[in-house]
């Protein structure tokens, strides 16, 4: 048995005897298992509105959740995350949440954009009949072969293209949007700037990592009418008008950067760009009979990318300090020279304002996972804002007043003492409740789809 073993199980056997682990493990359980809660300390009033008076007040020390994104940082916080963007993507498509349901009418889309290629990689293919088809290094490979996505050759593989492409993608997305406003501007014969009187364009967008360390876009695209979604867009700009212009505007929209050594890069999307019609047929499977994609599974399918960051083969969730650490991270070859070049151009004058090295950890990637326009549907703000309102309106029924929550004011007065459980004994635990619940929720879906 090791120091490490024994140091656990001391801890562990601590803290299941200690006299505050039942009030520890009831404040964990309803952050709902977090894996690095945020301890804080100060207090909380409620008061009313009307008159001033204190209704509640509660001083000492508490935990709120970390909130991070990331499965693989916190799987509580990232069910929460995805559980947000789930509503959030699917009142675009469905309604709700302040849109309406005849939104689901309008012409709507699943875009897939990738990146192009900047060197060959070894790949894994597959025949309609089930057969590997050979990679270009002559071997099968297998699903779980970590060197599918890495460089067939790294001395040749464009390094600092990809990584400036990555960097740019954000930018390319906005290149895209405004070419596919202009295009269908064309298709109604009116000029972009009046394009707002006639029609809206609607998206959210969320980032994946592919195997090879770049991320592509999936995306929903709706057009609406000119008041946004309680407004139907132009007859004749049909799902497969609008089709035809997102393909167009794909393929024709580029920039141009400069190469370290002053050379110029092109940057565009990739060959394969997927668009796929959404319908409303409520249906457990991505697709109907029809091969169109369904809004209400769409949604769950897109918000779990939400949750994903660069994949734990493929890099870290934790930004670089030192390019010293780079060598004893359990990565490829392939992804660690992402971040050494990463690395390399963010400390250069001309790229200091792409704050690369900052990103290295992310391959270079500096956008926001999801994104929405303005007038796609709600947001995470309206989203958690809902949840807190109906929160304290659980207080408020508990102090058996009859007060609502539009009628109070809540003064808070926390700051940080602590980030992180302070032990692994700690933590454990909350992983442990996080994974019941988790089940908990999986069991019940079961259920409910029989």
């Amino acid at each position: 048995m090791t120091a490490a073993t024994t140091q656990h199980d001391h801890d562990l056997s601590h803290l299941l005897r200690s006299d505050g682990f039942q009030q520890w493990r009831r404040e964990v359980t309803a952050l709902g298992g977090c894996a690095a809660p945020i301890h804080l300390s100060g207090s909380s009033r409620i008061h009313d509105r009307a008159t001033g008076a204190v209704l509640a007040e509660r001083e000492g020390d508490i935990l709120a959740p970390c909130g991070n994104r990331r499965a693989s940082v916190c799987p509580a916080c990232s069910d929460r995350y995805a559980s947000d963007a789930y509503h959030l993507l699917r009142a675009g498509m469905a309604g709700g949440k302040g849109v309406p349901d005849s939104a689901a009418a309008h012409p709507r889309l699943f875009v897939t954009l990738t990146a192009p290629s900047f060197g060959p990689v070894h790949t894994r293919r597959v025949t309609a009949r089930g057969l590997v088809v050979p990679c270009g290094c002559g071997d099968k490979h297998h699903r779980d072969d970590p060197r599918v996505g890495t460089a067939l050759d790294y001395d040749t593989h464009d390094y600092v293209g990809a990584v400036l492409w990555q960097a740019h993608s954000g930018k390319l997305w906005n290149r895209f949007a405004i070419r596919l406003r202009r295009v269908l501007a064309g298709m109604l014969g009116i000029k972009v700037r009046d394009f707002k009187d006639h029609a809206r364009l609607s998206y959210a967008k969320v980032a994946e990592y592919q195997r090879r360390g770049l991320v592509h876009f999936h995306a929903v695209v709706r057009l609406d009418g000119p008041d946004g979604p309680t407004t139907a867009p132009p007859d004749w700009i049909t799902t497969e008008a609008l089709t035809v212009a997102v393909r167009y505007a794909a393929s024709s929209v580029s920039l141009v950067v400069d190469r370290p050594d002053g050379t110029a890069l092109p940057l565009a999307w990739g060959r394969q760009v997927d668009i796929r019609s959404i319908t409303s047929t409520a249906a457990a499977a991505l697709e109907d009979d029809h091969g169109e994609i369904t809004d209400s599974a769409l949604a769950a399918y897109v918000a779990k990318y939400a949750t994903k960051g660069t994949g734990k083969s493929e890099a870290t969730d934790r930004p670089i300090r030192d390019i010293a650490h780079v060598p004893h991270l359990d990565i490829t070859d392939h992804h660690r020279r992402l971040i050494e070049a990463a690395w390399e151009l963010g400390g250069r004058e001309e790229y200091e304002e792409l704050n690369l090295r900052r990103w290295a950890h992310m391959l270079g990637f500096r956008g926001h996972f999801l994104t929405k326009s303005r007038n796609y549907s709600t947001t995470f703000g309206a989203i958690r804002g809902e949840r807190r309102t109906y929160r304290l309106g659980e207080t408020l029924a508990a102090l058996d007043t009859p007060a609502e929550p539009g009628t109070v004011l809540v003064v808070n007065d926390w700051h940080i003492v602590q980030i992180g459980h302070r032990n692994d004994a700690e933590r454990e635990i909350a992983l442990g409740i996080a994974e019941r619940r988790r089940e908990q929720r999986r069991t019940r879906t079961e259920r409910n789809a029989r």
